[in-house]
């Protein structure tokens, strides 16, 4: 799922290695055209909602006889492979030459990775064994109010009581969607909100990371990070030792397949589009902010902006079981 982010609607000064999400054309190496580019935009960010909400269901399928650990690993490593050759050579030559990833970037992206990826998106696929996937999305429903509150404790932005009252609106909203769901496992629950959790405080977190200049250049390094991370956690848990590639079904194959096109390349491209041309309060998941996904008042590169709308959609996810 997988960038970068905004914080509850605040403006942070612009730090090295990071650029904010609008840019100019000259740094993107092309021109604009505001109309259409907007009218873009809004396309994108359509897609966005539908795409991400969509993979869910597609974790779902995939985990029917794909070990969920290592379809996660198999996701993200492939995906930010096709991906990070194409982000290297974007934007124009001088953004290229200026914008050269370093081990500080990469250390940033790891950790982005793991906290989004890997323990968040790591955890959704693990527990869909047993849950439903519109369960499942209610849950992680939950990402805006970590975010907020990490927001407060890693950045000290105050909340106001406007702010505590969306906060505990949000809360009675998903237990009152999840009390028909009341007989599921204790277990696969926790370890959904713990993913939700990491996913929160990753995603405000790097707003004090230095990530590349280049979106989509951070997502590729980020999914990259991420798949190397799920590889490891898929090969501590023996899934890897009992992957057997003569069980796996045509349906679990084209879900990961999904997974990996719409899912990760054609969603996280959409997502960036979106950022650039939409405001930045409709691409974030928390109230104010947001990815691709991470998190602050300058966009994300990772996945994270639907978890905002995913309660809107929550509606139609919640009656696949």
């Amino acid at each position: 799922m997988g960038s970068w982010h905004g914080t509850a609607g605040q403006r942070r000064p612009s730090r090295p290695g990071f650029r904010e999400s609008g840019g100019t054309a000259e740094q993107h190496g092309k021109p604009g055209k505001p109309g259409l580019a907007g009218l873009g935009a809004w396309a994108a960010l359509v897609v966005v909602w539908v795409v991400w909400g969509s993979t869910f269901v597609a974790i779902r399928v995939g985990v029917e006889t794909l070990p969920p650990l290592a379809m996660a690993a198999i996701r993200y490593i492939i995906a930010g492979a096709l991906l990070f050759p194409v982000a290297r050579r974007s934007g124009g030559p001088l953004l290229r030459a200026a914008d050269r990833p370093g081990i500080a970037q990469w250390l940033a992206m790891a950790v982005v990775g793991t906290m989004l990826l890997a323990f968040g998106n790591g955890a959704a696929s693990y527990a869909e064994q047993t849950l439903p996937a519109g369960f499942t999305a209610l849950l992680i429903a939950t990402v805006p109010i970590w975010m907020v509150l990490a927001d407060r404790v890693i950045n000290g932005h105050a909340i106001r009581p406007v702010g505590w009252l969306a906060l505990v609106v949000g809360a009675a909203g998903v237990a009152i969607l999840a009390r028909p769901h009341g007989h599921s496992p204790v277990l696969p629950v926790l370890i959904v909100l713990g993913g939700s959790l990491s996913w929160g405080t990753g995603s405000v977190l790097v707003g004090r990371l230095a990530a590349p200049a280049r979106p989509l250049l951070g997502s590729a390094m980020e999914m990259l990070a991420g798949g190397i991370v799920l590889t490891g956690l898929a090969a501590a848990t023996g899934e890897l030792s009992h992957l057997d590639p003569g069980r796996i079904s045509g349906r679990s194959l084209l879900a990961l397949l999904y997974l990996i096109g719409p899912g990760s390349l054609l969603a996280m491209t959409c997502y960036v589009i979106a950022l650039r041309g939409c405001r930045q309060r409709l691409c974030a998941p928390t109230p104010t902010s947001t990815p691709s996904s991470p998190s602050r008042s300058a966009p994300c590169f990772s996945a994270s902006a639907p978890r905002a709308h995913l309660a809107r959609m929550t509606g139609h996810l919640y009656s696949i079981r």
